[in-house]
């Protein structure tokens, strides 16, 4: 071989090995079921607490989509309470961002980590949980609407935002007391007996609108607005939202709204419709 084509040659070998290691960006599709990246990790941009909307509760329509009982998971398997009610545990939460982010979620909406949501093994989905962690004593209110974590002795999975709220993003795991939380009428009340009423930080002349999904492609989010017009004459807008990687995820919303009570019949009334499980977000 001659020097010239071994020179040649050793610049290919190269270029394959660096195109071969060169990290790939996460693609996000809501319709995916296999996720773009190994390792769980933060969004590359920083989270300002106060960005993160509180999650009001009210009453909701329940469907089977997860909460089959019993299922299993890596062998093992678990069972999804009848009810939320007198849930109260302590234990270890840890969280899921990017990895998971614009993925179906158990009960079919797509996870979103820049939202106050969570992850749990046997509460029925959707449920609200009261999350404080135990070393610093913040609180916030979450929705449950998915299944996990399946792995240690960890008790709930909170989305990153949830965990940047609560002061432990960082860490990676905090000491916490979960107490569910059900919405009755016009007031929710606490698993705690002491407790019947819950107090949601933030200004109190805030805006209140049921979120009804969260969507990668903007035709899905279109789609399901239009679906949406029939039901209520409230304005049903799209609320899009640059994610990492230059992705954007469209937020469909209802509102603003009165009260609770017209909050709880709107959210029966989508639910009722199959288009999906609304959540209240206060702006």
């Amino acid at each position: 071989m001659t020097f010239f084509k071994f020179i040649v040659l050793l610049l290919t070998l190269t270029a394959l090995a660096a195109c071969g290691s060169a990290p790939m960006s996460p693609v996000i599709n809501e319709n995916s079921g296999r996720y773009s990246i190994n390792q769980d990790r933060a969004p590359t941009r920083n989270i300002d607490m106060s960005s993160v909307a509180e999650v009001i509760p009210v009453h909701i329509t329940r469907t089977r989509a997860g909460n089959r009982s019993p299922y299993t998971v890596l062998g093992k398997s678990y069972n999804v309470m009848a009810t939320e009610a007198g849930y109260s545990e302590r234990g270890v939460a840890s969280w899921y961002g990017e990895k998971f982010h614009g993925h179906k979620t158990s009960n079919g909406e797509v996870f979103d980590m820049y939202l106050a949501s969570a992850a749990h093994k046997s509460l029925p989905i959707p449920s609200f949980l009261k999350v404080t962690n135990l070393d610093n004593n913040r609180s916030i209110i979450v929705r449950v609407n998915d299944r996990g974590p399946f792995h240690g002795d960890r008790l709930v999975d909170l989305s990153y935002a949830a965990a940047v709220k609560l002061g432990y993003a960082d860490r990676g795991t905090a000491r916490v007391q979960l107490d569910a939380i059900i919405a009755n009428g016009d007031s929710a009340s606490s698993a705690e007996a002491q407790s019947n009423t819950v107090q949601i930080s933030g200004n109190s002349g805030a805006r209140k609108y049921l979120q009804v999904g969260a969507f990668s492609q903007r035709a899905a989010a279109e789609k399901i607005s239009q679906e949406l017009r029939t039901l209520t004459d409230r304005p049903v807008f799209i609320r899009s939202v640059e994610t990492v990687n230059n992705g954007v995820m469209h937020r469909v919303r209802i509102g603003p709204l009165k009260d609770t009570n017209e909050i709880g019949r709107l959210s029966q009334r989508v639910a009722a419709a199959n288009l999906g499980s609304p959540y209240t977000v206060t702006e």
